[in-house]
């Protein structure tokens, strides 16, 4: 499974950006798709996920803010950012799970199997 971020790129505070992860489509739809970002000198954390069903998790801090949403015909798995702030600056990741368990399995990236490359968003105040 291969997995291609894009999208990132800098914008001013308030503003709007929508996140692509296209991937390989021999097994996608059955996947549970997540995101993830990494701040500069921070961990990891997790920022939202998919099931094949539709259904979402989010963190709290983004759940106002942040839609994903994935299209199984095109492979591809989206994070619409809006009322961007500072702090979701970093390097976010698209990941994919192989089969669903728990939420708390799919908001931790060590239960997920593949990883994309990432992409930036950096939000200027």
């Amino acid at each position: 499974v291969q997995l291609q971020a894009s999208g990132g790129g800098l914008v001013q505070a308030g503003g709007s950006l929508r996140l692509s992860c296209a991937t390989s489509g021999r097994i996608f739809s059955s996947y549970l798709m997540g995101w993830f970002r990494q701040a500069p000198g921070k961990e990891r954390e997790f920022v939202a996920a998919i099931r094949w069903s539709g259904g979402t998790y989010y963190l709290d801090s983004v759940k106002a803010r942040f839609t994903i949403s994935r299209d199984n015909a095109k492979n591809t798995v989206y994070l619409q950012m809006n009322s961007l702030k500072p702090e979701d600056t970093a390097v976010y990741y698209c990941a994919a799970k192989e089969r669903f368990t728990s939420w708390y399995e799919g908001t931790r990236g060590g239960f997920y199997d593949y990883w994309g490359q990432g992409t930036l968003v950096t939000v200027s105040s």
